[in-house]
């Protein structure tokens, strides 16, 4: 017996199962186990089920402790973290009731874990009932076991139960601040949220994050920037959350801008802040900036994982260089289905059609299963080559052989296909056959299609429906009204005119571009003469129009 205890104590002290790296050693160390008649005792199982479980090896550790003759609360504890971790939370709700059948009492530990796997699986009925078990068991004074019940209901946007736990907790520590501040933040109530976050105590990165990502999401990015401005100590995901915000909101210089703030900070950046800051420059068109991330990205010694590999091949494509982004396409070790719809649709968005829809038939080889996105860049592809018949098929193909419902981008690029090809009536056919209700972009891509073939009979059709849904829109107007005048309907084009200034419709506002020019981005919006080279500019432009005029161009400046 002494011995035997001897043996133990020095196991509890070594816990050589801390040095079992894959599934052959685990196996090992049972035999072990087994072989020393610590197979039934619970401090060893426990080791080995966290063990089996961050390896991901659970369906061992359910083999193991089904050996076990007599588990107490802290192997069951242990099985019920396993799940969770192991991405397979569904089963932690069975083993719960199995627990209780064997008249095991359940702590605060298993509690905190079982409410988080009611939460992860969305069993809002099942996490309910454990909240009335923690409340007839004693635990709603435990401050883990009430962060955990406030951030279930949040999840479920039941935000008066959760104020309502938080409100009654005698104790509360920055974490259940910071969860309920997410509560109210999720279900934009960024009032609430404030207040709270001015209330607390104590704050720490994770508090300011939460409510930074809060207004990022609702769109106020000057209250997300004054917070961060005011930010004590920032961490690598404060300085990230503020590279997403401006990045959601369409702010793509202000975006790099932070980053490189936060290079100069000194903090290092992750896999998650350089897949934004490329996104930034892809939405920019800054091939020169977004070589020079990617340089960093090597430099730095980054995994070009799919997450980076998807944002460089897309950063690529939209920036207008085709070629490096199929070198990094085809450089991946790894491809998700996000890299191959980012390369589908740069190959398309470029007018390489074919090469979109021979690398969408390599896919289908390998055994990837597309989704609704592929088919967007996969039908567009069709679109902007005028492949009719692959397109149709395709379409067909989306719902017969896959199983995806068309949605309203799969619709529009089928209109716009058969309009374009002066396939008229079928593009009103197919409209009239939809199963959701179209909206201005089905409409316009018919009315689009009615310009280039000069069909004014389905263009009014159109043009009514557009009437409706956009009123205030002058474009649609106005392509109605250039209509006319080709027909010398004239009488008409008074009458949109009339309409148009009777509603009070104006013309649309200003489109915006960028060009990048020796590293630095340039801005230009219709009609604004703001630009320091904007004489410069004029210049040039004359020079090119006598030059397009020599070679007998002939400019179509329309009606209005």
């Amino acid at each position: 017996m002494n011995s035997y205890l001897s043996k133990l104590s020095n196991s509890h002290q070594k816990n050589p199962i801390k040095r079992c790296s894959t599934l052959k050693e685990l196996k090992i160390y049972h035999a072990t186990m087994i072989k020393n008649y610590t197979h039934q005792d619970s401090f060893f199982i426990t080791n080995f089920i966290t063990a089996c479980s961050s390896f991901r090896h659970i369906d061992y550790a359910i083999r193991v402790f089904a050996q076990m003759e007599d588990p107490n609360v802290v192997v069951y504890n242990a099985m019920i973290r396993g799940f969770i971790h192991c991405f397979s939370p569904i089963q932690a709700l069975p083993f719960y009731l199995q627990m209780l059948k064997s008249r095991v009492v359940p702590t605060s530990f298993t509690f905190t874990s079982l409410v988080k796997a009611c939460t992860q699986v969305s069993a809002f009925e099942f996490g309910e009932t454990v909240h009335s078990q923690i409340w007839k068991s004693g635990f709603e004074s435990q401050v883990f076991v009430q962060t955990a019940l406030i951030d279930f209901y949040s999840n479920f946007g039941k935000v008066v139960e959760s104020r309502k736990v938080f409100d009654e907790m005698p104790e509360r520590d920055v974490v259940s601040w910071t969860t309920m501040i997410s509560g109210h933040a999720q279900f934009g109530d960024l009032n609430s949220a404030r207040r709270l976050f001015d209330e607390m105590p104590e704050r720490n990165a994770v508090s300011w994050n939460t409510l930074i990502a809060g207004y990022a999401r609702s769109g106020d990015v000057k209250t997300a920037a004054l917070l961060f401005d005011q930010m004590p100590c920032k961490d690598l995901v404060s300085w990230t959350t503020m590279i997403s915000c401006y990045s959601q909101n369409k702010q793509f210089k202000e975006s790099l801008g932070v980053f490189e703030g936060m290079k100069i900070a000194g903090v290092t950046p992750d896999e998650v802040t350089m897949s934004i800051v490329i996104s930034a420059c892809a939405h920019l068109g800054a091939l020169d900036l977004g070589k020079e991330i990617h340089f960093y990205v090597v430099q730095s010694r980054f995994e070009v994982d799919v997450y980076i590999g998807s944002a460089l091949i897309d950063m690529y494509a939209k920036c207008g260089s085709i070629e490096r982004s199929l070198v990094v396409f085809f450089k991946l070790k790894e491809r998700n289905l996000f890299c191959w719809n980012s390369m589908i649709e740069g190959l398309a968005i470029h007018g390489y059609a074919k090469e979109a829809l021979g690398l969408f038939s390599r896919m289908e080889r390998d055994r990837i299963k597309p989704d609704g996105v592929t088919f967007v860049s996969v039908l567009s592809a069709c679109t902007h080559a005028g492949l009719v018949k692959e397109g149709r098929l395709r379409f067909s193909s989306m719902a017969k052989d896959y199983l995806i419902s068309p949605g309203i981008e799969h619709y529009g690029c089928m209109v716009d296909l058969l309009g374009r090809a002066g396939l008229l009536e079928d593009a009103l056919d197919l409209i009239k056959s939809m199963r959701i209700e179209p909206n201005s972009v089905i409409w316009g891509a018919l009315l689009g299609g009615c310009k280039i073939h000069g069909n004014l009979e389905i263009g009014e059709v159109a043009v009514q429906k557009l009437m409706v849904l956009e009123p205030d829109n002058s474009g649609y107007y106005v392509l109605l009204i250039n209509m006319y005048a080709e027909a010398n309907r004239w009488s008409e084009v008074a009458m949109i005119r009339m309409t148009m200034k009777e509603r009070r419709v104006l013309k649309k506002n200003p489109g915006s571009s960028w060009i990048e020019m020796e590293g630095k981005v340039h801005e230009f919006v219709a009609c604004d003469m703001s630009h320091p080279l904007f004489d410069e500019i004029c210049l040039l432009l004359v020079e090119l129009d006598g030059q397009l005029k020599l070679s007998g161009y002939v400019p179509n400046f329309g009606l209005i």
